[in-house]
């Protein structure tokens, strides 16, 4: 691990805040970093408020997007809902339907078959809308580069509204309305949201014309935080807003088929890691494993026999997920070693029984472990289809451009994308990638880099601070949980392996005259021998609540030691 302790703001600037807000020089630098300098911003991103969510008409096409669906709904066309099969893609289809469908029956949904369609909007789908007499698609996560599917809807006289928000290409499909705030010709304020949050935006707009209030709708914010926490985005300016109450709907009063996920797995208060670990997981399974549907039928039912039927099905699928998950990592890391490509700058790995569903999550174990762009293909009907992963700070989508004469075509983000190309053309995109990316990315970016917030002595972590801290949350990209760093310390005599193999590593330490406290390291077993015998070391951590017996202590969730 590279340990970069971030640069610490200006003393002064850090003296100003510490004075307006009546918090420590520390708090007060953990704030700064996240470029929150005055009261008005703390205020902001402390107490994060509905009334400051922008004006949705603000983004450009809204009002086209609005008035064809008001005049769909006043001539009573069949409106078809349109979405991804992922967890943005199936909650942003759930949100604007079920809003439709809150004051109009013709509105009906379709989530693409992960394997016979692909992603996207796809030419099946339009004959599905044309065949069943649907006259206007809104389309949610996906579209803003489905410039041959939105011609091929217009020749059958089916109108197109896209609401995305990945990178649009050089020219837009001829649709009436293309809602993405990542238009070069678009000025609305905040370019990070996710398909939902855009799809958030366009019921924001409707509701608005029918004169409903942010808080009308609210309790469509678990589908918009869920897929928040899903899809990574940042959790900054409008994400935090949506998030931080979209937690809230979640715990107090969610949709009922997150009610019966969360009975299923006993879970009581759901932060945004729980949401990305234990609700979108399951939702995602169903796209996996089965067919994204499924999902969609959970999220919109409002019976709760029938909701926990679905989760029941929706259990099994991600347990199904979780077994193949494993057996294809085991598979793709024994190939990475018989082919001694252990010293390459990227991992691509192939075999043609991989399942389609679960290559997005074994290209991330295999970027947890060896720490490089990873490709994973399968074969997918005549070609091939791949899921890449990146690296902190390389971009992979830009390096997939770099490789385009090899590849048929592609989509996706910095850190995430997804392909297709002909068998033919695999050994040469391979060959391809590994140049691109051996030429460009900077060695040092192949070795997985802990940020450090801030140095602490072990005396300042109080129960106080603990309460400020968690005050930062909901935390994710751009408000990380803070991590601190703590030198010279030294293990009091209870360190020890723990959990199964001993692949965990708990400690209980003291810096000076300092009181012992605890800490636990996850797959830090093997750093035993740097602790024990009163050895002083360093260590990065964040801080954590420890529950044991009713009892609450402040413990390290330690990340390295050295």
């Amino acid at each position: 691990m590279r340990w970069t302790l971030k640069p610490k703001p200006e003393q002064h600037d850090i003296d100003r805040l510490t004075a307006a807000l009546g918090v420590s020089p520390l708090v007060a630098q953990l704030l700064l970093q996240r470029g929150i300098a005055t009261f008005e911003a703390a205020k902001r991103f402390f107490r994060p408020q509905l009334s400051e969510l922008h004006d949705p008409f603000l983004m450009q096409d809204m009002s086209l997007a609005v008035t064809r669906i008001n005049t769909a709904i006043a001539k009573g066309e069949n409106i078809l809902v349109y979405g991804d099969y992922d967890v943005d893609g199936t909650t942003s289809v759930a949100l604007v339907a079920s809003y439709l469908q809150s004051y109009y029956p013709n509105v009906a949904t379709y989530i693409p078959d992960r394997y016979a369609e692909g992603y996207g909007v796809s030419f099946k789908g339009i004959d599905f809308a044309d065949d069943n007499g649907f006259s206007l698609i809104i389309a949610l996560d996906c579209g803003v580069k489905a410039i041959d599917k939105v011609a091929y809807a217009k020749e059958k006289d089916i109108d197109f509204i896209i609401c995305d928000h990945h990178r649009p290409g050089e020219k837009l499909p001829d649709a009436i309305a293309v809602l993405d705030p990542k238009r070069s010709d678009c000025d609305y304020p905040y370019d990070e949201l996710c398909g939902c949050g855009v799809g958030f935006k366009l019921i924001q707009a409707l509701g608005s014309e029918r004169n409903q209030t942010i808080t009308d709708l609210m309790p469509y914010l678990d589908l918009v935080a869920t897929a928040i926490g899903a899809d990574i985005v940042p959790i900054t300016g409008e994400n935090r807003i949506l998030a931080y109450y979209g937690l809230q709907v979640i715990n107090n009063a969610p949709r009922i088929g997150f009610k019966a996920i969360i009975d299923q797995v006993n879970k009581e208060t759901l932060t945004i890691t729980d949401v990305v670990f234990i609700i979108a997981p399951r939702i995602n399974a169903a796209g996996r494993m089965e067919h994204g549907q499924h999902a969609v039928n959970l999220l919109t039912e409002t019976d709760y026999d029938q909701a926990a039927a679905f989760a029941k099905n929706i259990e099994q699928f991600n347990n199904d997920r979780r077994n193949l998950d494993k057996e294809i990592t085991e598979e793709a890391l024994s190939q990475i070693l018989d082919d001694n490509e252990e010293e390459r700058f990227t991992s691509v790995v192939y075999k043609p029984h991989w399942h389609k569903g679960v290559i997005g999550i074994v290209a991330s174990r295999l970027t947890e472990t060896y720490y490089r762009p990873t490709l994973v293909f399968t074969k997918s009907g005549e070609k091939l289809a791949a899921s890449a992963r990146s690296v902190s700070g390389f971009d992979v989508y830009n390096a997939l451009m770099g490789c385009s004469e090899h590849i048929e075509q592609f989509g996706g983000h910095k850190y995430a994308a997804g392909l297709t190309l002909l068998e033919s053309q695999y050994e040469g995109f391979k060959a391809r990638f590994e140049k691109v990316v051996s030429e460009t990315i900077d060695p040092s970016l192949l070795t997985p880099e802990i940020q450090i917030d801030a140095l602490i002595d072990l005396k300042d972590i109080s129960p106080k601070l603990m309460r400020i801290l968690k005050q930062f949350a909901p935390f994710g990209p751009g408000n990380k949980t803070p991590v601190f760093m703590a030198e010279n310390l030294v293990d009091t005599g209870y360190a020890k392996g723990v959990g199964e193999d001993q692949k965990h590593l708990k400690v209980s330490v003291k810096q000076g005259a300092s009181k012992p406290i605890g800490g636990i390291g996850f797959y830090l077993g093997n750093k035993l021998d740097t602790v024990s015998n009163k050895k002083r070391f360093d260590a990065c951590f964040s801080l954590d609540e420890n529950e044991w017996q009713g009892k609450l202590s402040l413990q390290l969730k330690l990340k390295d030691i050295k």
